[in-house]
């Protein structure tokens, strides 16, 4: 934990980024604040007693408090009582993406490996098609999170999870020799591309909404619409482009998931099966992270509301692994 010790009373003192900060009543009518706030290594459950401030003396989510307080525990459950805020002055030394959670990865780095193995493919039109996309969104891509939560949720979690698929794919292509490892790598690519115009951005790069396109429209059929827009002006003929828009409007599988249609060839099912593989393994793992062997998970309700259990045959820790595997595919690349 961040937070310092300041004084023998047990006091801590340190800055925090407000993650949700919701208006209470107690049962006698006196106001607190329920907050939630990270360090940038844990996150706690916070309270501000008696709080008689006005809306904008109020917190808001996804800004920066310098805090003073006492932890202690609730329920069996840790809980940090402030006892005074402020909030962060510019003259203050610190950085906001220091608090944010962030992929293991640089972004330069997950893109360039991207383009790297679209450079590998034997398809002109899909090799093409995949890297005027991407480098035309690559300003956008570099620290997008991939969601508003759930998998992903991070700085870089669009990047990260669309190269977690594409080696993902690589191994699938590998193992089964019927399936056209281009196209699905180009798929894979490019499946969550119209996130950069689906979610609204916090201050700290992290979703908090959704736009208006987003919603009404959503990340598939505008992600289709854009590989048609930019193939047809590129020159990528109208079968090929077919293929593509139609695993894309189609990788969440079925329709109560917001496909338009369902998977209808191998490489369009390919990919929504590895989409929902990445997406599981990185829920899991992040419940799992940091309990002790033999514990349950609490409920997941994005995973039919089970509680998974940790065996403790290996450490889980998905920055390491992922940052892992990362070097060595690049150690791979150079050999």
């Amino acid at each position: 934990m961040k937070l310092k010790r300041i004084d023998a009373n047990g006091a801590l003192q340190g800055f925090v980024l407000v993650k949700t900060c919701d208006l209470k009543t107690t049962k006698t009518g006196a106001h607190y604040l329920d907050l939630t706030i990270s360090d940038g290594e844990t996150d706690l459950v916070a309270k501000i007693w008696d709080f008689r401030g006005t809306p904008q003396d109020q917190p808001q989510p996804n800004t920066l408090l310098m805090v003073r307080g006492t932890l202690g525990m609730y329920n069996g459950q840790p809980q940090f009582k402030i006892e005074k805020f402020r909030f962060r002055q510019p003259s203050d030394d610190v950085r906001i993406e220091d608090y944010v959670p962030s992929a293991a990865l640089p972004g330069e780095k997950m893109w360039e490996a991207l383009i790297a193995t679209a450079d590998t493919f034997a398809d002109e039109e899909l090799k093409n098609l995949a890297k005027t996309v991407l480098t035309r969104y690559k300003g956008q891509i570099l620290t997008l999170p991939a969601a508003s939560r759930l998998h992903h949720a991070v700085l870089g979690g669009l990047l990260m999870h669309t190269l977690s698929i594409c080696r993902l794919a690589e191994a699938v292509a590998t193992l089964y020799p019927s399936v056209d490892r281009d196209l699905l790598l180009c798929g894979a690519m490019l499946h969550d591309i119209a996130k950069t115009e689906e979610f609204r951005l916090a201050p700290t790069g992290l979703v908090d909404g959704y736009s208006v396109e987003g919603t009404l429209v959503g990340h598939l059929v505008a992600g289709a619409m854009l590989v048609r827009s930019v193939g047809e002006e590129i020159g990528v003929s109208r079968e090929t482009l077919t293929l593509v828009e139609h695993m894309l409007i189609s990788h969440h599988g079925i329709p109560e998931y917001g496909a338009a249609v369902r998977p209808l060839f191998l490489e369009a099912e390919l990919l929504s099966q590895l989409d929902t593989l990445d997406a599981n393994v990185y829920e899991i793992e992040g419940a799992l992270k940091g309990m002790e062997k033999g514990c349950f998970s609490n409920k997941m309700w994005a995973l039919e509301d089970r509680k998974f259990y940790h065996h403790g045959r290996k450490r889980v820790d998905t920055v390491v692994d992922f940052d892992w595997r990362i070097e060595r595919i690049q150690r791979e690349e150079t050999d």
